[in-house]
């Protein structure tokens, strides 16, 4: 399987939340697992955020932090071209997702255009999650509706 992880579902390999134990089990199970470069920011904002609004101690977060750092090298990390981002738009558009969102759908649409074999979208983001589905990206979890 080729596994595309947006920030929502990356950030649950390195916190323990709901999903988490699925998702490092599809991790396991892929062949490949990418995510856009967007999505090393993405993550290491939603770990401050879990510091600042002291959802986690801070020591907890290094500790994630430092792990996501280190593995980040081993993901395909997609590049954001302006292929990818003139699809975003377009994406953004028809399924009303925020920036970020339809960059990740985009990227996805992209990767397995260029693999040749499906992709499938893994995110917790309901909207993003519905839209990979309309897009004829494989979205998992299967039961987010």
């Amino acid at each position: 399987m080729i596994l595309y992880l947006d920030a929502s579902a990356l950030v649950k390999r390195y916190i323990a939340e709901a999903g988490s134990a699925e998702v490092n089990r599809l991790i396991a199970q892929s062949d490949i697992v990418g995510t856009g470069i967007v999505s090393r920011a993405e993550v290491v904002a939603a770990f401050a955020k879990a510091v600042r609004v002291r959802l986690l101690p801070r020591v907890d977060v290094l500790t994630a932090l430092q792990a996501f750092r280190s593995e980040w090298q081993d993901l395909v990390r997609l590049q954001i071209t302006e292929a990818i981002v003139a699809q975003a738009d377009a994406l953004a558009w028809k399924y009303g997702l925020r920036g970020y969102d339809a960059i990740h759908l985009a990227s996805a649409v992209f990767w397995q255009e260029a693999m040749g074999e499906p992709v499938t979208l893994a995110s917790f983001d309901r909207v993003l999650w519905q839209a990979a589905q309309k897009a004829a990206i494989s979205a998992w979890p299967q039961d987010l509706e």
